[in-house]
């Protein structure tokens, strides 16, 4: 098998502070986390930002700026910035870092979903800041809207104008098809890194078999053209990224997806997740790539040209 590509995403727009108090917030915070992660062995590091006094998803440019000069200093793991942000952004507010920044690598949401958030009100009994109840709660109402005029855009502006390649969150078999439909259009190309995503409500469940048909219909669509990788949410993620893994595909850890490190117990470091997951894939006899093999295998443009 290839080498495999960990990837951690790092805070995410899904959880609150209330969750966890570990989860990262500030710069400080976001950075720390982010190299501790690359220092475990996770070559691409997915980001998101957080207005610090309040914890909430902030598509602010100058959140983002406040930590990733800093992280690209000080490592040289391949910088991924969401361009989904949070359901609750429009689609300018999400763009506006990562046309900022012109990063090696953005995700890219492939289809409109339902993205329901409010089951985990439900277990939270206090609250450290006034948005969070609200924010989950209304989440029975909201519609993450990705249309293919939305996609085609970030496509354009961020992959041909800005030279981003992509990793593809996949939440569903149809966002397979969607994504077939971009690399008919031209505006995709080959190598395509594709992450299934497992869990969420709105999307497809996270089932060993639907894990098996995502691959099925990816390598249909897509033959050998493509690496998938694994992200699954909460209890799920350890054990669907290990299965990924050993199907031959890349994993995903990270507090955005889980706050958990084992039943139970919350981890304090997105660290202690990737280290996890690297004794198990290496136990699988699968060794883990460093950026710059990252590099070669996602054929990225290089740290060096980018604006940030």
């Amino acid at each position: 098998m290839s080498k495999i590509l960990i990837t951690c995403a790092i805070t995410g727009s899904i959880h609150t502070p209330s969750m966890s108090p570990y989860l990262p917030v500030t710069a400080d915070e976001i950075t720390e986390h982010a190299l501790g992660a690359a220092e475990a062995g996770a070559a691409i590091l997915h980001l998101h930002a957080r207005d610090p006094e309040t914890g909430q998803p902030s598509a602010s440019s100058d959140h983002f700026k406040a930590f990733l000069p800093r992280i690209k200093q000080a490592s040289d793991a391949v910088l991924n910035i969401s361009t989904g942000g949070s359901a609750v952004m429009t689609l300018e507010d999400r763009l506006a870092a990562p046309k900022m920044a012109e990063p090696e690598m953005c995700s890219l949401n492939m289809g409109t979903m339902n993205f329901a958030l409010y089951p985990a009100a439900e277990r939270i009994t206090e609250w450290k800041h006034d948005w969070e109840k609200p924010f989950l709660e209304n989440s029975d109402d909201l519609v993450f809207k990705n249309t293919p005029r939305d996609m085609a855009q970030i496509l354009t502006e961020l992959g041909q104008q800005r030279g981003a390649r992509f990793e593809f969150e996949c939440y569903d078999v149809s966002h397979l098809y969607m994504l077939k439909h971009f690399v008919d259009r031209g505006l995709v190309r080959a190598p395509l890194f594709i992450q299934f995503v497992f869990g969420v409500l709105g999307g497809i469940g996270p089932d060993p078999e639907n894990l098996t048909h995502m691959k099925l219909i990816a390598d249909k669509l897509f033959g050998d053209s493509y690496m998938f990788s694994v992200l699954a949410a909460g209890r799920h993620q350890m054990p669907l990224i290990t299965m990924g893994a050993a199907m031959g595909g890349h994993v995903r850890v990270g507090l955005e997806d889980s706050l958990m490190i084992s039943r139970g117990q919350l981890a304090k470091t997105n660290a202690e997740q990737v280290s996890k997951i690297r004794r198990i894939v290496e136990d699988l006899g699968r060794e883990v790539a460093s950026p710059d093999e990252a590099r070669l295998m996602l054929d990225l443009k290089g740290a060096d040209r980018t604006a940030i």
